[in-house]
């Protein structure tokens, strides 16, 4: 009998674990149904790119924040018309609140008129980068 339940406590931390990192960098619609009306981002320090702008929000001490950071920073300079910006948490508490941003590193996908039209939270692959530009732009993913 206690085989048994080790053995389910295993196989549901596994399906568990398997959900999670499913999750991990998955595009979702945006938070608010038509994204809400577009914040205005250039007192935050982003400029909109023409096409679409990545707007991360990371933290000091996130290690997939760097790596997104990279993913996103490639992904822009290949695309044109497209633009990545990194804001600290903590320097913008009250946009992270209004947003809901609850982990790091978030990304909002935003239009050329600064409308949300998608997020993604965790480590952001090139695939789900590109996934997230083709849900943009209503295009296969590159």
């Amino acid at each position: 009998m206690e085989i048994l339940l080790l053995g389910g406590a295993i196989a549901v931390t596994a399906l568990a674990g398997v959900a999670w990192s499913r999750r991990q960098g998955a595009v979702r619609g945006p938070r608010l149904a038509g994204g809400g009306e577009p914040a205005d981002w250039l007192p935050q320090g982003a400029d909109l790119g023409a096409r679409a702008t990545f707007v991360q929000f990371s933290a000091e001490v996130c290690a997939a924040c760097r790596s997104t950071a990279r993913v996103l920073g490639a992904q822009a300079a290949r695309e044109d018309g497209v633009v990545h910006h990194e804001l600290d948490v903590e320097d913008h508490l009250a946009l992270t609140g209004r947003l809901g941003i609850l982990r790091t590193p978030t990304v909002l996908v935003l239009d050329g008129h600064g409308a949300e039209t998608a997020r993604m939270s965790g480590a952001v692959t090139p695939a789900r980068a590109g996934e997230a530009l083709a849900r943009l732009t209503g295009e296969q993913a590159r």
